[in-house]
């Protein structure tokens, strides 16, 4: 498929910047306001963001605009949104400081493979393991955000359990992508 921007403005890169300048917003909602409404406020613009990775990709392939600003944004702004939310949640105490040092540093660890194989010609694909990781932190982190008890569900409770999970497919994912990798070399 030939890339076709339809200008740096297109819609699917509009979304892209949106996650990106959500990044703030939570932030500072969980850093100067954590208390239940502006948790849920921080909860709902994480959501609003984490919806907008998936339309973002469908709509650059379908309009056929996928540009290679939209490739490097993309995934940049996803881990920029979960991690960022992940360490303004360790002084809450609502995830644990090493679990998030795991995350992030899968994150590095492929972001940097990736750039290595793209140097050698070689592209490192998203494969549907790690859809489910990103899916898994997303949702984990988004609950964990949401922190509060509502309509008698311990939320956080759910959100401690989703990040295990996310965390097993964050290792999982990882070392599939190594594996991949070496297996090529």
């Amino acid at each position: 498929m030939t890339a076709h921007t339809g200008g740096f403005w297109n819609l699917s890169n509009k979304l892209t910047l949106f996650r990106i300048g959500a990044i703030p917003l939570v932030a500072i909602l969980l850093l100067f306001f954590p208390d239940r409404w502006t948790s849920f406020a921080a909860a709902f613009i994480f959501l609003l963001g984490a919806i907008s990775d998936g339309f973002d990709g469908y709509l650059a392939r379908r309009r056929n605009t996928v540009s290679n600003v939209g490739k490097l944004l993309d995934p940049l702004a996803d881990k920029l949104l979960v991690c960022t939310a992940l360490i303004m949640l360790i002084p809450l105490g609502r995830v644990s400081a090493w679990i998030v040092a795991l995350i992030i540093g899968r994150e590095m660890a492929v972001t940097t493979l990736r750039g290595v194989a793209g140097s050698e010609g070689v592209v490192i694909a998203a494969n549907r393991l790690g859809k489910m990781k990103t899916f898994a932190q997303l949702s984990a982190t988004n609950i964990l955000i949401l922190h509060y008890s509502y309509f008698s569900l311990d939320i956080h409770l759910l959100g401690t359990i989703l990040i295990w999970i996310a965390l097993v497919l964050t290792i999982w994912s990882g070392f599939d992508y190594f594996i991949s990798y070496l297996k090529r070399a």
